[in-house]
């Protein structure tokens, strides 16, 4: 066996002598430490998607408001104490308190209108 053989049989077992090396390195210092941090990384894995759709579902729960336009009476959705559009009529409205309310410019006086019962008066009702 000339010298030019044995370095091309040293370069293919390179690899494999470097895996040899580590896992003998590994074995010596001890694997549970190794095995068990992977346990704990597929752990967190397989926990962190259900508790973030848990707490998403919370929060949608506590925050998302279902009510009407206080302008034409639309029903949508929006989120608590922000600031929307109605889909319908356009108006600016602000979510509080599990409601939506008018987002009125400063010194605008919003007054509700109320519908009062008319009465025909006949010519001689009144005299």
């Amino acid at each position: 066996m000339n010298l030019n053989n044995f370095q091309f049989y040293l370069a293919n077992l390179r690899p494999w002598l470097t895996l040899l090396i580590i896992a003998w390195f590994l074995g010596s210092i001890g694997l549970g430490w190794l095995v068990n941090s992977i346990i704990v990384i597929i752990g967190i894995m397989a926990i962190a998607p259900v508790v973030a759709f848990l707490g998403l579902r919370w929060w949608l729960q506590r925050n998302l408001v279902t009510s009407q336009c206080p302008v034409c009476g639309f029903e949508f959705m929006g989120l608590n104490h922000s600031n929307i559009q109605c889909p319908n009529c356009g108006e600016h409205l602000t979510v509080d308190g599990g409601k939506f309310t008018r987002i009125a410019p400063e010194g605008t006086i919003d007054v509700a209108a109320v519908e009062v019962q008319t009465q025909v008066l006949s010519e001689g009702d009144g005299e």
